[in-house]
């Protein structure tokens, strides 16, 4: 049986470059122009990537309205409070396209390389975040999940990363991430957040009014917040 505290570290993720994803993630068609120097562009970066994750099965503990401890470790948020309410367990993670990649991606200085090599750092820590997903299913069996980040939402600042990194008890450096001054993860194609169970879904899209936001999911819903975590 699972025990809270127990940790994963996934730290050889296989990445493959495919034709169609990378195309897809470039927004070209095969006969494009440069199609071609994309795409082997891609194929040089997949032996490099190493893309790496982590996560850890949390015992879930509420304080107050506003506040939500996993274990034992206190985080500010009300949005989180109300959706962890009633939850024994939550899935805290990191994700990162990894340093290797990252330091690949430095070596290239023409603009339109360097907007691809952004791409496929991208895809890279999509795999990251795949290959998480999949292991806790596999092992956890926690049915529908949702997740939260820090950062995405006004309620839940970035200054709470610090909190949410304690939990792994410098494990997350171990996979390549680390956190600046101003909160921000390096590798930049990195993301950190929380999984947990839910019946009715949550996206942090729904209550972000981010306007023109390229990574939205869903609809901005004005009365949310207040209708649903006030």
């Amino acid at each position: 049986m699972a025990s809270a505290g127990e940790m994963i570290i996934l730290d050889a993720i296989p990445f493959e470059a495919d034709e169609r994803g990378v195309l897809a993630a470039l927004n070209l068609e095969r006969d494009a122009p440069f199609a071609g120097e994309a795409l082997a562009l891609a194929r040089q970066a997949a032996p490099v990537a190493r893309p790496k994750g982590i996560y850890k099965l949390s015992a879930v503990e509420a304080i107050d309205e506003h506040t939500v401890a996993l274990d034992g470790v206190r985080f500010s948020s009300r949005v989180l409070r109300v959706n962890l309410d009633g939850r024994a367990r939550a899935f805290p993670f990191v994700a990162t396209c990894g340093v290797e990649l990252e330091t690949w991606s430095q070596c290239h200085k023409d603009p339109m390389h360097m907007f691809w090599a952004d791409k496929i750092k991208e895809l890279a820590l999509r795999r990251a975040i795949e290959a998480l997903g999949q292991h806790l299913a596999a092992r956890f069996r926690p049915g529908q999940r949702a997740t939260m980040n820090p950062g995405s939402l006004e309620d839940w600042p970035v200054s709470e990363q610090p909190r949410l990194f304690s939990l792994f008890g410098g494990a997350a450096e171990r996979i390549g991430v680390r956190l600046t001054e101003s909160f921000l993860m390096m590798p930049i194609k990195s993301v950190s957040g929380v999984w947990f169970e839910t019946e009715s879904g949550f996206v942090n899209c729904q209550l972000c009014p981010r306007e023109n936001c390229p990574n939205r999911r869903a609809p901005y819903d004005p009365h949310g917040l207040e209708r649903d975590f006030g």
